[in-house]
């Protein structure tokens, strides 16, 4: 009886691996076509349950995010992409529970694989949508309060799941500073790689906007989005 049970066990957790898997495939297929926009959606969370927050994120609506569409337009454009919207991004409902907390760094590989599997039926519990999720991304932004000199945890993107985890400061000075994460972390779950080592800095040449600048690094402020982050 217990060997039957065992088997019956692995036999169901490979059939809802492969399940993920061929989803995970043709999400990616349709989701980088660039044939028409990606719905992206910002679902907002309050980070430590803080009213100070409440009250922040009851002033956000979709035109918060309004330079990010602007950013992909022009690099829509750049790239001679097919569709010149990439991206739509949209204001959702603010959500109430918080997904699975993100793996930590040092966390082994099956860790991270059993984590992806949970947050992704934390998604689908809790962002039920009629609409099929082929070609929506759904990026769920836990907002914190802002205080000088205080660090936030690292956002992550999903290349499998059209997911994102984004941490973010509830104030209006930096929403800029919020929207360049945002698009940041989308172009992770479309397939972009960070362009930086472990140290932060940048790898030559990916990591550099234009590897043939002489000097190479100004120190000026950039002045467009590309060159503020160049993933």
């Amino acid at each position: 009886m217990m060997r039957w049970f065992r088997a019956f066990r692995i036999s169901a957790l490979l059939l809802i691996f492969v399940a993920v898997a061929f989803y995970a495939k043709t999400q990616k297929i349709k989701s980088r076509t660039w044939i028409k926009p990606l719905e992206v959606v910002v679902f907002p969370i309050n980070g430590e349950n803080s009213q100070e927050v409440e009250q922040y994120i009851q002033t956000l609506d979709s035109a918060v995010f309004s330079d990010i569409d602007r950013f992909f337009q022009s690099e829509a454009e750049f790239y001679q992409l097919n569709t010149p919207t990439p991206f739509r991004v949209t204001l959702g409902p603010t959500l109430r529970k918080h997904p699975p907390a993100s793996p930590r760094p040092d966390s082994n590989i099956l860790s991270i694989i059993w984590w992806g599997l949970r947050f992704r039926y934390w998604a689908y519990r809790h962002t039920p949508d009629d609409k099929s999720n082929l070609r929506r991304i759904r990026v769920f932004a836990h907002y914190h309060e802002a205080h000088k000199g205080k660090k936030l945890q690292h956002s992550l993107g999903l290349d499998k799941g059209l997911l994102a985890v984004v941490h973010a400061f509830a104030s209006e000075n930096q929403e800029a500073q919020n929207n360049i994460v945002i698009a940041h972390e989308l172009l992770h779950t479309v397939g972009a790689t960070d362009k930086y080592d472990n140290d932060g800095e940048p790898v030559f040449p990916n990591g550099y906007a234009d590897p043939e600048r002489q000097p190479l690094i100004r120190r000026k402020r950039p002045r467009s989005w590309r060159h503020a982050f160049p993933c």
